[in-house]
């Protein structure tokens, strides 16, 4: 009997629970987001990240470099098959 008086008490003021709950949520997210090891996480984590994209894109780069010279090879190769000249 003793826990439905409780919950019922509780549930009378569940907006004002809401309420402190949330602003609880904001001091830890903040107390959170200002440690140190938090901002070392995040600091590492992103510099991986950047890391990651400059691999990537050097990568990209190569690929499209290779890719440009397969072109200027095969259209190179076409013109000398139209202007061979016989020697004859």
């Amino acid at each position: 009997m003793i826990e439905k008086e409780y919950v019922e008490k509780v549930m009378k003021h569940k907006h004002a629970l809401i309420f402190v709950g949330g602003i609880a949520t904001a001091i830890v997210g903040k107390k959170i987001l200002e440690s140190k090891t938090v901002k070392d996480a995040c600091t590492q984590g992103m510099a991986t990240v950047m890391a990651a994209k400059k691999d990537a894109e050097e990568c990209f780069q190569d690929m499209k470099d290779n890719a440009e010279d397969i072109v200027v090879d095969a259209n190179s190769e076409v013109k000398k098959e139209i202007y061979v000249e016989d020697k004859e």
